[in-house]
């Protein structure tokens, strides 16, 4: 049975790999500064915007400096500021509300991964009012051009400025899906280091890792390009010689876009070539406990990446010599190795956690059968497991109380 499932998964896959060339993937285009917004704003005849963030971040004045940048342009500006860590359906159709009763024509996205995801959705609910949320997820189910969307990251890490998914959580069942549509692309993408150096050193970290996992999973996969394998390189190599420095002086400004350039290239190419196990069982986790995504991301690679064994030593051998953590003379699976623990000793710098608190014995075996579902058949990950060969996973990354 397992071959037959497995061979339909593959056959799905290669369609898509097939369908890359002539399918609508596109770059936001990146935006210098905030002058060139009210320009993009304007030349779209925008006169009334709604922002997409949440609590913590206005808090630290960002969104209020951002938006003296409006002062003078008479353009109308509506804030929704109640985006949780794990972006729900209710935060979506309260933002709908905001959107509606403004009169707003575009959306701009300010924070991390959280507060995109809900402006993509924000959007999507917008293109299709009188369709239900839940059954937007998984792959093409949008399909209708969503407003102008703006998206001005705050974490180097998620590259949600570049996709064209957004991962939403239905707060009643705690079921946590994404939603995969060219209409959820950001048109523009304003990277602005300055917005990063608030960043606490705890979220410098576990986004920065999430960064490290988009490429990973990009170029491990067997839906790579040329162009999509050459964005990843770079992105590696960007955070192995960047993340520590931005996490030990976060005012460097330097290594703040250097971060920002790698999320946004790891961005792009998971984008096109997706990405794998270790999102689809960080979801499951985020969607149950709430566990931060980056984080559970930054634990979980490890582990899925030794499971893998032998299927990925060559491209880990290429990422390993590319980041500068192996060489050449390397056999293949040496350097796989060095480059698996080169990962454990950033996280381990950073003080990243090895295992994840929380996880219950009797709630593995739904969460891999959630992480199955996502994985299958849309991700084309380098080994195929079933839900029950994921639970495996669980349970190594699962702290012993």
């Amino acid at each position: 049975m397992k071959s037959l499932y497995e061979l339909g998964c593959r056959i799905y896959q290669t369609v898509f790999k097939l369908a890359i060339p002539i399918l609508p993937y596109r770059r936001p285009e990146r935006l210098k500064d905030y002058a060139e917004v009210v320009k993009v704003l304007k030349g779209h005849e925008v006169d009334s915007v709604i922002i997409v963030t949440d609590a913590g971040l206005r808090k630290t004045g960002i969104i209020d400096d951002f938006m003296k940048g409006f002062d003078q342009s008479d353009i109308k500006i509506v804030v929704y500021d109640k985006t949780v860590a794990n972006p729900t359906i209710e935060n979506i159709m309260e933002a709908k509300r905001l959107y509606e009763e403004g009169s707003c024509k575009a959306i701009i996205a300010i924070g991390g991964g959280s507060s995109m995801d809900c402006a993509k959705g924000l959007g999507a609910k917008i293109a299709r009012p009188n369709k239900d949320i839940r059954k937007m997820k998984g792959v093409l189910k949008v399909l209708k051009k969503i407003p102008l969307l703006i998206a001005v990251p705050t974490t180097a890490g998620t590259g949600s400025e570049t996709t064209l998914a957004a991962v939403i959580t239905d707060e009643k069942t705690h079921f946590k899906y994404p939603i995969n549509d060219f209409v959820l692309i950001p048109e523009y993408a304003l990277l602005e280091p300055r917005l990063t150096l608030s960043l606490p050193k705890s979220l410098t970290s576990t986004t920065g890792m999430d960064a490290l996992t988009h490429a990973v999973e990009a170029y491990i996969g067997r839906s790579t390009t040329k162009k999509t394998r050459q964005e990843s390189l770079e992105a590696v190599r960007l955070i192995f010689d960047n993340i520590k420095i931005a996490y030990d002086r976060p005012d460097d400004l330097k290594a703040r876009k250097n971060m920002l350039d790698a999320a946004y290239l790891a961005g792009c190419a998971f984008t096109v070539s997706y990405v794998g196990y270790i999102h689809a069982i960080a979801h499951s986790l985020g969607g149950k406990y709430g566990i931060p995504h980056g984080l559970a991301n930054a634990v979980i690679m490890p582990y899925v990446l030794k499971g893998y064994k032998e299927a990925i030593y060559d491209k880990l051998k290429e990422l390993a010599v590319y980041a500068k953590v192996a060489s050449e003379d390397d056999s293949a699976k040496v350097a796989a190795e060095k480059f698996i623990k080169a990962i454990e000793e950033l996280n381990a710098y950073m003080q990243i956690p090895d295992k994840l608190k929380g996880i219950k014995d009797e709630d593995i075996p739904t969460l891999a059968r959630q992480a199955e579902k996502e994985g299958n058949p849309l991700y084309p990950v380098p080994v195929f497991y079933t839900a029950k060969e994921l639970e495996r996973f669980y349970r190594e990354v699962k702290e012993q109380e």
